[in-house]
């Protein structure tokens, strides 16, 4: 199972952090060890680390209506996604 790494930008990190969202969109996909990161010197900068066991599915279900309404009730400027998966 890949570790994947994500970063993006948000709107109010505090928000961010405090969402129940998260582990509501990620939980049914398996996804498993989610853990938050922000970036000390931009606090509107995150990131997230999570083991993922179908990348297939997880890509399909960001790129989905419900994934699109998970990031803006995160506050998550989707723009700004970026994603690294472990090798």
């Amino acid at each position: 199972m890949p570790t994947v790494v994500a970063t993006h930008d948000v709107k109010d990190v505090d928000h961010w952090l405090s969402s129940p969202t998260r582990a509501e969109f990620f939980g049914p996909l398996g996804v498993s060890n989610v853990r938050t990161f922000v970036n000390p010197t931009d606090r509107k900068r995150v990131g997230l680390s999570m083991d993922v066991p179908d990348m297939d599915a997880m890509m399909a279900a960001l790129q989905s209506a419900a994934g699109a309404a998970a990031m803006e009730s995160d506050g998550v400027l989707g723009e700004t996604l970026v994603i690294y998966i472990q090798e």
